[in-house]
């Protein structure tokens, strides 16, 4: 669950002054923040926000901050590793806002731009660049002393997770907020429906599932002028360093639904996958078509989970517990009895996650409220690395052991060197120019 610190109710001036205070004091003391620019960071009053990652998502997520009310906003910093993407975020975000967006001459490519956004006096930075960059701009976005919105999943592997909780923890000691696009936790009918099922409404939970069953994903043909970085850029759902599988990306969403509902993390997983389909498809990159999990927690309860992309197959995104006394279907937010009537809907409650995590998100600002969502975005992504490592081995396999030996897919050593499009690719196609993809009861996935 999140976790806010509380501040003393004041006016939003007065809580952007003692912010400012109180961030400038930790460098003071952590050593690692430039006082000037600490202080400096929030001396108006008007909330100055950086975009890093100006993709589809980002634009979006950066349009629902400008939509909150309560007090002035402004983007003031754009940074992407495509040039065509700033432009396009740029005219999508100003042209819905206006005024609202002054960042003409702070638009910023290549792979250092995330570094020049933090550079401006933005405060507050929204993070949606393919999640594999995700920990190295968090952990630089906490450096710099900015609150910070990030999307999920927060990381690819192992190593990504375990950095960006040490990230995490730092902003808890810069007063800095954490939130995390994990939207249903901000849905009223997702919130209402957990908190009966926490409550007993269904009795005593035996079993959970959970789906994320679509169609093929998007893919971008390979151009003659692309290197083959740009090609995996370009088509970053494909590979493991960018994306972490569409488990990971996508199934992460449902996956989180239930680790709320049990208000843990799952402690075993074991499961099968495989991406026969997608060769088939002509879709050129490295992750699995389809993924089945068991995940098991630590009170014994279990969690058959599904993702998969399949055309004509059957879809359905959704999350289902069963209990002793009734069951819940919780995304479609009715719980039903042992009998099968209906005994709690909450649909009319309001869903619309994607901006209520904004409105949320500025209005704990406004009122001097901290929210850190750092660690639970952090292990509800590692739930679903978890479960990829899981259905790649073939194998059962220990969360702890995992979280501290799982192998690296996207090394933080090479993303921070990473400079152009002429570095070298992490993964490379074969000569028939598909990429290997893994094997179970082969690839191995722990040290």
């Amino acid at each position: 669950m999140s976790s806010k610190q509380p501040v003393n109710d004041s006016s939003r001036r007065d809580f952007i002054k003692r912010s400012s205070m109180l961030v400038a004091g930790g460098a003071v003391v952590g050593g690692s923040l430039n006082i000037a620019r600490a202080a400096h960071a929030f001396g108006s009053d008007v909330i100055k926000i950086g975009l890093i990652g100006c993709g589809g998502r980002g634009t979006d997520a950066t349009n629902q901050a400008l939509n909150t009310s309560g007090g002035d906003l402004k983007v003031v910093a754009l940074g992407d590793v495509f040039n065509d993407r700033v432009q396009a975020a740029y005219r999508g975000i100003k042209g819905r806002h206006g005024d609202k967006v002054d960042c003409a001459d702070r638009q910023f490519t290549g792979y250092d731009a995330y570094k020049k956004v933090l550079d401006t006096d933005c405060q507050i930075v929204i993070l949606a660049t393919p999640p594999g960059f995700r920990p190295v701009h968090f952990a630089a976005a906490v450096e710099a002393g900015k609150h910070v919105f990030a999307e999920k999943p927060v990381g690819v592997d192992a190593q990504g997770i375990r950095y960006f909780l040490e990230a995490n923890e730092k902003a808890k000691q810069k007063n800095l907020a954490v939130a995390i696009g994990l939207q249903r936790r901000h849905e009223r009918k997702y919130m209402e429906t957990v908190k009966a099922i926490q409550d007993g409404a269904i009795g005593d939970i035996i079993l959970a599932r959970a789906y994320w069953n679509g169609n093929k994903p998007w893919f971008k043909e390979r151009q003659k002028e692309w290197t083959e970085l740009e090609f995996q850029m370009r088509n970053w759902y494909q590979f493991n360093w960018l994306c972490g599988d569409h488990i990971v990306e996508q199934h992460i969403h449902n996956l989180d639904v239930i680790n709320w509902i049990m208000n843990d993390f799952p402690v075993e997983a074991q499961g099968q996958g495989g991406a026969q389909h997608y060769r088939d498809l002509n879709i050129y990159g490295e992750i699995f078509d389809h993924h089945f999990v068991e995940f098991t927690y630590k009170n014994g309860c279990s969690t058959l989970s599904q993702c998969r992309h399949i055309p004509d197959t059957w879809n359905s995104v959704s999350e289902h517990v069963h209990g002793t006394k009734g069951s819940a279907d919780v995304s479609g937010s009715k719980i039903y009895d042992a009998n099968g009537k209906v005994i709690h809907n909450f649909g009319d409650l309001g869903g619309d996650g994607h901006q209520q995590e904004h409105h949320d998100l500025f209005a704990d600002l406004r009122a001097g409220r901290i929210p850190n969502e750092g660690e639970t975005g952090a292990k509800s992504t590692f739930t679903a690395i978890f479960g990829r490592m899981a259905t790649y081995s073939g194998q059962m396999l220990n969360w702890d052991k995992c979280l501290k030996d799982g192998l690296d897919v996207a090394p933080v050593s090479m993303l921070e060197k990473m400079t152009n499009f002429n570095f070298e690719a992490p993964v490379k196609p074969g000569e028939d120019g598909l990429y290997a993809h893994p094997m179970p009861g082969r690839t191995k996935v722990v040290a």
